[in-house]
């Protein structure tokens, strides 16, 4: 018998007839893992689409990191007369307050918390370190500072704020409630409540506002210690 080979390949020219009968009968060449629909990892292309699914779920569910403000400094009316150096107590704050995020307003009964807009600092420490620097500025011959800081001299008088309300009332108009205690040869206490409208409705504005309403609480604070 005499044998066939293909001039390019090399192959037994009767091997390579039953190979094509084979095709040809529908027959095909041996399935590989690709043609049953899997991939290199070995799962089926289904799962592997359910599992990269299940995998890129944090990563959607996740929240966008939260925009941080802090309350500014207002410049208010010099005034001289009082001690000469001045302490803050820390400043108590309601507890509805004792929040990362800004408290937009607690009006109705309920809490309308800013969930992505948060305070860049705890807010009792940061109206103490705002109230500090106004006073200073107010209050001309005389040093303030904050208690809960690294000075510890002896004051002349002190100061003691509790922030009972700092939000949003019905009408949409920032509403600070505190109450304000002097002491010095006396003690002095007063209930104060201000208002202050936002520009608009975006938290930038309320914060403004906020600042506008801390201003006044230092205003008051300097007339109370500049009559004694």
């Amino acid at each position: 018998m005499i044998l066939l080979h293909s001039r390019r390949f090399g192959t037994p020219f009767s091997s390579w007839r039953a190979k094509q009968s084979i095709v040809m009968a529908g027959e095909g060449p041996p399935s590989t893992p690709c043609d049953a629909g899997s991939n290199s990892s070995g799962l089926p292309k289904r799962e592997l689409l359910v599992l990269l699914g299940l995998a890129a779920l944090p990563a959607a569910c996740a929240s966008p990191n939260p925009s941080l403000y802090v309350l500014a400094t207002v410049p208010g009316t010099p005034r001289s007369g009082a001690p000469r150096v001045i302490a803050l107590r820390s400043i108590a704050i309601a507890h509805y307050l004792e929040r990362s995020q800004i408290v937009r307003s607690s009006e109705n009964y309920r809490m309308d918390v800013l969930a992505n807009d948060w305070w860049g600092e705890p807010l009792d420490t940061m109206m103490g370190r705002i109230l500090v620097q106004e006073l200073n500025q107010r209050l001309t011959g005389s040093t303030v500072y904050g208690d809960s800081g690294a000075i510890s001299t002896t004051p002349d008088a002190t100061v003691e704020i509790n922030l009972q309300r700092f939000d949003l009332d019905r009408d949409g108009t920032v509403l600070l409630v505190a109450q304000i205690a002097v002491d010095g040869k006396v003690t002095v206490t007063r209930g104060v409540s201000f208002q202050v409208r936002p520009a608009d409705g975006s938290t930038a504005a309320l914060v403004a506002a906020m600042s506008a309403a801390t201003a006044q609480v230092s205003d008051t604070v300097a007339a109370m210690l500049a009559i004694r």
